[in-house]
């Protein structure tokens, strides 16, 4: 037991921005707990309602939402997000102030933010969780990468979820050639686990993030795999009040699945069809599955690490339009993606919460 880490209450506050940001995070909560560390949890939206269903028993908070849309149209992005700025600025202010209400109310010891920039406190150790120390906006990535890092400066630790080797799977997204912050590498985080189970389904189709890009891209594949010559099972990415399941030909179909079963499916399956999202990357390769890309349009770092993990001949992927159900071939012509260290050392982390005035000082 770890007498350093009794009865301190931290905070942890997953972006709702698809599911990846809630999902890398169960990994997380779970190591406070085996830590004797209480996780309150505080979201909003889908990625609240997953982590309610995975930690039933766990304290849950509700925090503004950003109101982060996807446009129809990939190549409006840049621009729907700019039109959201004004409503994702207050709702970071509104943030710091409810943070600060419940550092005193619930007696908080510490701060874990993934990708939330309002949860902050300069009273308590606060942690960044980011694989974009890059932020990709195209030819705006310069003004971004630095407004990014100079939040990141603020907090007292950042843990980014890859290794610092040559090999790693975020490339300059989570690498920086020179900087001040404070940096630790998890290497890749994940809630899975490789079971040696027999194959069930031939291929697993497993859809995240937004709509309405979610959704146009499940009406694509439910027509798409109409043609697929094998057992499928196709995970919407729908968090509801209820599972459901259909069974349509070849197909079965699941609005969402909660981690166990998820796993199973995972473990399954012989091919996975998914986006390009860095928590899908990082079960991947925990799993050790092979997989086909179909990057969010409009979304530069998922197009970045597609584009970069297929130049390494790791994983094909193509664009959402131009998809069709027999580009699956591809994926035996390529490696898939490599096996890495995923063993954080949680107790060395979890130090940032145990000397305040020592850890404070990088504030």
């Amino acid at each position: 037991m770890n007498l350093d880490s009794e009865n301190k209450t931290i905070l942890i506050t997953p972006l709702n921005w698809g599911l990846g940001h809630a999902t890398r995070c169960i990994p997380i909560i779970k190591a406070l707990q085996e830590n004797n560390f209480t996780p309150i949890i505080a979201s909003d939206g889908i990625a609240l309602e997953l982590l309610r269903k995975e930690f039933p028993y766990l304290k849950t908070l509700e925090l503004p939402s950003y109101q982060i849309e996807y446009a129809k149209n990939g190549k409006n992005f840049k621009w729907k997000l700019i039109k959201s700025l004004p409503k994702m600025i207050e709702a970071i202010r509104e943030e710091k102030r409810i943070v600060k209400k419940w550092i005193q109310k619930y007696k908080i010891n510490g701060i874990i933010s993934d990708n939330r920039l309002g949860v902050i406190s300069h009273k308590i150790p606060s942690v960044f969780i980011t694989h974009q120390l890059n932020v990709m906006t195209g030819n705006t990535t310069w003004i971004t990468s630095k407004l990014h890092q100079n939040i990141i400066k603020k907090y007292n630790a950042c843990w980014v979820p890859d290794v610092n080797g040559k090999l790693n799977l975020t490339g300059k997204l989570g690498h920086l050639e020179s900087n001040s912050l404070n940096l630790r590498y998890l290497g890749p985080l994940s809630r899975m686990h490789k079971m040696a189970l027999p194959i069930q389904y031939d291929l697993m189709i497993i859809l995240s993030g937004p709509e309405p890009q979610r959704g146009l891209l499940e009406a694509h594949l439910t027509e798409e795999v109409k043609r697929f010559d094998g057992k499928v099972v196709f995970v919407k990415g729908i968090i509801e009040a209820e599972q459901k399941k259909e069974q349509i030909g070849n197909v079965t179909y699941y609005n969402f699945m909660k981690t166990r079963q998820l796993e199973q499916t995972f473990n399954e399956s012989e091919k996975v069809l998914c986006r390009s999202g860095y928590t899908t990357i990082m079960d991947l390769v925990k799993l050790n599955k092979k997989a086909f890309f179909i990057p969010t349009p409009g979304q530069y770092e998922q197009i970045y690490l597609a584009e970069k993990l297929q130049k390494e001949g790791l994983v094909p992927y193509a664009t959402q339009d131009s998809f069709r159900i027999e580009n699956l071939s591809q994926i035996e012509q390529f490696k898939g993606l490599p096996q890495l260290d995923s063993t954080p050392n949680w107790e060395e982390l979890f130090k940032v919460f145990s000397n305040k005035k020592k850890y404070l000082s990088f504030v």
